[in-house]
């Protein structure tokens, strides 16, 4: 018996480092693969230099288009963004993901963050996508900032997109960034007129026009009755920045589908989490 209970535990470690081994060769052939098929491209247009990146298999049969709207102090190299990316192409063609980054972001070489930049930068992307795939489906997944961006865009100038996904959108932008991200003594620098450099991947100038803009184009003020059936928002209810109520109550106002994702946090950084957020959201577009 203790023979057979010898033989029965070396099978399980041998059959447990051969699966760790088989994943992570999976792991590391995805990594290759994404390596193939993303390329970085520069849109210049209207007086903007926009860097974007693009995940595809090929430009010839691209029929729907993702595009994806990073979080504050973000980048286009979103690592949530190239993991949707790889579930996309793994099952489905003819569709490609976009992100860029927004001003002041990642490789950006402004200085000053601007909503109206934003917003423009938003329409050259969207114009940019509309010639160079000959009139795609046009679909959007935005998180935090991004969500915010995507939906002020959205009350301003009609929707663009067929179906907008959003997770953990910062309806709430400006109290999240004046109580939660900045720190006290920024904020109080900004009041007396001067910059404050805030952020996470990289730190963006805050001065008193930005708050002052967000603090004017407050979404929880205005309706988005008219694009309910065509948006989706999953948030955390573990969400440490943005609090699930304010968004549920956003959600329940403007009749939106919207569904509180347990165990989740602001980054939805539980692979489990992060895997079940992907699929609905890709049940939603239609894809596999």
């Amino acid at each position: 018996m203790r023979g057979a209970a010898v033989s029965d535990r070396c099978a399980f470690r041998l059959f447990k480092s051969a699966r760790i081994r088989y994943n992570r060769f999976r792991r590391d052939k995805r990594k290759r693969k994404c390596k193939r098929m993303n390329k970085y491209f520069t849109i210049n247009a209207g007086g903007c230099s926009i860097r974007c990146k693009l995940y595809a298999e090929g430009n010839a049969d691209v029929r729907k288009v993702i595009l994806f709207g990073h979080g504050f102090g973000g980048h286009k190299d979103n690592k949530a963004a190239e993991r949707f990316a790889l579930r996309v192409l793994e099952k489905n063609r003819g569709v490609a993901l976009v992100t860029f980054d927004w001003p002041c972001h990642g490789d950006d070489a402004r200085k000053a963050l601007r909503l109206e930049d934003c917003d423009a930068y938003l329409r050259l992307v969207l114009d940019h996508l509309r010639e160079r795939f000959d009139s795609p489906e046009l679909y959007a997944y935005a998180t935090s900032f991004g969500g915010y961006l995507f939906l002020k865009y959205i009350s301003e100038h009609g929707s663009p997109f067929v179906k907008t996904a959003l997770r953990c959108p910062a309806v709430n932008m400006y109290e999240l960034l004046t109580e939660v991200i900045m720190h006290e003594d920024e904020l109080e620098r900004v009041q007396k007129g001067k910059p404050a450099l805030v952020g996470f991947d990289r730190k963006i100038a805050v001065d008193r026009d930005l708050l002052d803009s967000l603090r004017e184009a407050d979404l929880q003020q205005r309706s988005f009755l008219d694009y309910a059936d065509d948006l989706l928002i999953l948030h955390g209810v573990k969400d440490e920045l943005i609090p699930i109520s304010v968004v549920r109550a956003f959600a329940e106002e403007n009749v939106i589908e919207f569904e509180a994702v347990e165990g989740a946090d602001h980054r939805f950084q539980k692979p489990a989490a992060m895997d079940h957020a992907n699929a609905r959201i890709l049940a939603f577009f239609d894809l596999r």
